[in-house]
């Protein structure tokens, strides 16, 4: 279905305003609820599309700018060295509690939207997928998606680098899609292990995927990207989302037409 990418909001947080990028179905109805987190780099090219392609399949995202204290809104860090340098430095600079917040209040404002079902889910990607495994730990959250989530395994998100993501473990209480890269230096294969034996021993409901893929394999820009495994892994998403978010409720745009008929 067609979308509406050039909306945002500009969230309340007790560390100040949020940008927040809005990505819709155009059709005008109710769906479920997705919030998405980015890389270190915010909300990039390859990060709206890929709230773009959950919005084409019938997905109100939000996708919130995660170093809003530091950064103006709007700000996009380069994907090269002194991007890279910046986006790591942020992330321990900014405070554990801030994150948690921000992620409380794109819920938030996804539940109250008007149009959404009210169904919520989270994803994230590299440091976004270990901020999306501590937002799926607040209630309502159904499914969860982590790809190559950073830092979980040595505990070095937030301020002081010793954050508490695996003492929360358990109160994760939707379905988690955990999907790794094998050649991914930033979560070698004994981090893995640790995070999937905590995952395991609390009694999650997950599915775990290891490919032979780069870290950031799923960012359709650059050299790491693997075009075929990423497609395959968004067909992993949807049924995820799909399955325990639902489809939502288009309503037609004329009373003359039915909603199968207003998707042409």
């Amino acid at each position: 279905m067609t979308i509406k990418d050039n909306e945002s909001a500009d969230l309340q947080t007790p560390s100040g305003p949020m940008r927040t990028y809005i990505f819709r179905p155009a059709a005008e109805g109710r769906y479920p609820g997705i919030l998405l987190f980015s890389e270190i780099f915010q909300v990039t090219g390859p990060i709206r599309r890929t709230a773009a392609m959950l919005a084409g399949h019938g997905f109100l995202v939000a996708a919130p700018e995660i170093y809003h204290e530091f950064e103006p809104a709007g700000t996009v860090l380069p994907y090269d060295q002194a991007g890279a340098e910046r986006g790591n430095a942020l992330k321990t600079a900014k405070e554990l509690a801030s994150y948690d917040n921000d992620a409380r209040a794109v819920l938030a404002y996804l539940k109250s939207h008007p149009l959404c079902t009210g169904k919520l889910g989270v994803m994230g990607i590299c440091i976004g997928g270990h901020l999306a495994f501590r937002a799926a730990m607040n209630p309502g959250v159904l499914a969860g998606v982590c790809f190559y989530a950073t830092d979980i395994h040595k505990r070095g998100l937030g301020k002081g680098a010793h954050d508490n993501t695996l003492d929360r473990i358990k109160e994760i209480q939707g379905e988690m899609l955990m999907i790794w890269g094998r050649q991914d230096p930033h979560v070698p294969r004994e981090g893995r292990s640790l995070i999937y034996s905590a995952m395991a021993d609390a009694g999650l409901n997950f599915t775990w995927h290891e490919f032979n893929g780069q870290h950031a394999f799923l960012r359709d820009e650059g050299y790491r990207y693997d075009p075929a495994l990423a497609r395959s892994c968004y067909d992993l998403i949807l049924e995820l989302f799909k399955r325990k978010l639902g489809e939502g409720d288009q309503v037609s745009a004329r009373g003359d037409k039915s909603a199968a008929e207003a998707r042409h």
